[in-house]
């Protein structure tokens, strides 16, 4: 009896701890969603944060101080971004002006399309006038705001929420080794110590080399696409490179939006269309020449995620946080890998989210 009532108490303690897990699951997702605002800021903070440590570490052994490299790293890096973007404000306006050409002569060349669906458009509504017996009452349709307004407001809070991200980074990258002090200092056992330390040192060491990684990857790209649509005549050529290089942090849709923008300027802007498909042609054949050849023999033996687990990510965090959390899926991802690899207790979610043949990350924890 006494062997069946703990079987029974094991197994309600473990359903206990599924619903638990459940709830804590739905609660951390509910906070993500009304409080992205204030959480994403932090999230990118921590990022910038774990990429720029290492750097900061090893001017640090050139005895320069941690304060002093994390404020050069920042000011650096805030000026090139700040530079770059005065840079492309030229190219930007030109295509802002050059839109309600394009427009017209989409309209121009879908217009024996146009006539066809209004047709059927037409014919779709007096059918539904007749099946209704008589005229439908007026429908109060809530004006909505327009697009350049909205595109403004979206880029004033990716703006605010770079910026705050950049000062927590500076704050956190000017403390140096505190963080690593004080969880330290947080763990009872020696063995804990030094398991959080080698966890803490293997996702920094794993975010940075990752996001340093892509990020060359994806200059690469915008730089090969920016020469090869010069090439052809394609307008804006040094735009596309740049539009190319940002949008392909952004997996899978990042390749398919870059091509659908390029593909409707270039209908707008070409009389034919051969010469018209031509450069998205090129587009779509660099993206995917980089995507499934060029990062998966540079990224491949750092990062193997099940692409399934990053298809779901992309999608679970675009929806929580916009385009903005989509970005960040993947070096999310792949901080909770690492732990999954470290907590025993999350091993079932870890092997789900582990590519096809080897661990997402080295196993040798990164040195100080």
């Amino acid at each position: 009896m006494d062997n069946i009532a703990l079987q029974k108490r094991d197994r309600v303690l473990i359903s206990i701890r599924r619903i638990l897990t459940v709830h804590l699951i739905l609660a951390i997702g509910v906070i993500c969603y009304f409080a992205k605002d204030l959480l994403m800021p932090f999230a990118l903070g921590l990022l910038i944060t774990m990429t720029l440590a290492p750097v900061v570490r090893m001017l640090s052994r050139y005895r320069i101080p941690a304060p002093v490299s994390a404020v050069l790293l920042v000011i650096t890096i805030g000026g090139f971004i700040t530079s770059f973007g005065y840079m492309m404000s030229t190219p930007m306006t030109e295509l802002f002006d050059s839109i309600p050409d394009i427009g017209q002569t989409l309209e121009e060349k879908i217009s024996p399309y146009k006539q066809s669906v209004d047709a059927i458009s037409k014919a779709g509504e007096q059918v539904e006038k007749m099946a209704s017996g008589g005229d439908q009452p007026a429908k109060v349709v809530l004006e909505q705001p327009g697009i350049i307004s909205s595109a403004a407001s979206t880029v004033a809070n990716g703006l605010t929420t770079i910026m705050l991200a950049f000062v927590l980074s500076l704050f956190m990258l000017a403390s140096g080794t505190l963080f690593q002090e004080k969880l330290i200092a947080v763990m009872p056992r020696l063995q804990d110590k030094k398991r959080a330390l080698t966890v803490a040192y293997q996702v920094e060491s794993s975010v940075s080399r990752y996001l340093l990684t892509v990020t060359l990857i994806n200059a690469g790209l915008g730089v090969v696409i920016m020469s090869l649509l010069s090439l052809v005549g394609a307008p804006n050529p040094v735009l596309w490179g740049v539009v190319a290089a940002v949008l392909n942090f952004l997996p899978f849709a990042g390749a398919l939006l870059g091509v659908g923008l390029l593909a409707i300027v270039s209908l707008g802007t070409f009389e034919t269309l051969p010469a018209a498909l031509l450069p998205p042609a090129i587009y779509y054949a660099c993206t995917t020449i980089e995507g499934n050849f060029i990062t998966p023999a540079i990224v491949g033996h750092r990062l193997q995620l099940n692409i399934v687990a990053v298809f779901m990510a992309v999608v679970v965090w675009g929806w929580l946080w916009g385009i903005g959390g989509a970005l960040m899926a993947v070096p999310i991802l792949l901080v909770v890998k690492i732990l999954c690899d470290h907590i025993e207790s999350w091993h079932v979610l870890g092997e789900f989210l582990s590519g096809r043949d080897v661990a997402i990350v080295d196993t040798q924890s990164a040195e100080d």
